[in-house]
C-alpha cells in the first residue's frame, strides 16, 4: 500500500530559518523534504522574499540557500491570480493573503510558518482545510504518525 506524502507549504520565515539554522525544527522540516518523506511546496513569492531577505541581511548565506533550494527541489507553485488573493484577503491581512491563497490553491496538507498569529482565526480556519503551524508543531504532528517501535 502506497502512503500519500503530506504536501507542506513553507512560508518565507520557515524556509529562511531552515536554511540559516543547522539545528532546530525548521531545518528538520527541510530534511524531511530532502529525504522525500514530505513534499515541500513554495510559491514564487516565497522564493522571491527569501532571496531578497537573505541578500539584504545575510548575503554570505545566499549561495548556500540557492544550492539547498536546488537540492530540496520543492514544488514551486505560481502566485495565485488577483481574484483568488482578493478572496483570501477577506479572511486575513492583505500581506498574508497571497500566501494563504497559494497554499489553498496548491491543496497542501500544512502551511508551516514561524509567524502563525494572523492565521489562527476562525475565518482563516473556515477558509482552508489545512492547519497553519510552526515548524515544531508540524514535527509533533509528523511524529504522531510514526510507528511506536521506531
Amino acid at each position: 500500500m502506497e502512503v500519500r506524502r503530506w504536501k507542506v507549504f513553507l512560508y518565507t520565515s520557515a524556509l529562511i530559518a531552515g536554511v540559516v539554522s543547522p539545528t532546530g525544527a525548521a531545518r528538520e522540516v527541510l530534511r524531511l523534504g530532502e529525504a522525500r518523506v514530505v513534499d515541500l511546496v513554495v510559491s514564487r513569492q516565497v522564493i522571491t522574499e527569501a532571496d531578497r531577505n537573505l541578500s539584504a541581511k545575510l548575503p554570505d548565506v545566499l549561495p548556500d540557500y540557492r544550492a539547498l533550494l536546488i537540492q530540496l527541489a520543492p514544488l514551486i507553485v505560481e502566485d495565485p491570480p488577483p481574484h483568488v488573493v482578493k478572496e483570501a484577503a477577506r479572511v486575513i491581512h492583505q500581506k498574508d493573503a497571497p500566501i494563504l491563497a497559494a497554499a489553498r490553491e496548491a491543496e497542501v496538507d500544512y502551511l508551516v510558518s514561524w509567524n502563525t498569529r494572523h492565521f489562527q482565526t476562525g475565518a482563516v480556519r473556515a477558509f482552508v482545510r489545512f492547519p497553519v503551524v510552526t515548524p515544531g508543531e508540524f514535527l509533533k504532528d509528523f511524529r504522531r504518525l510514526l510507528p511506536d517501535d521506531l
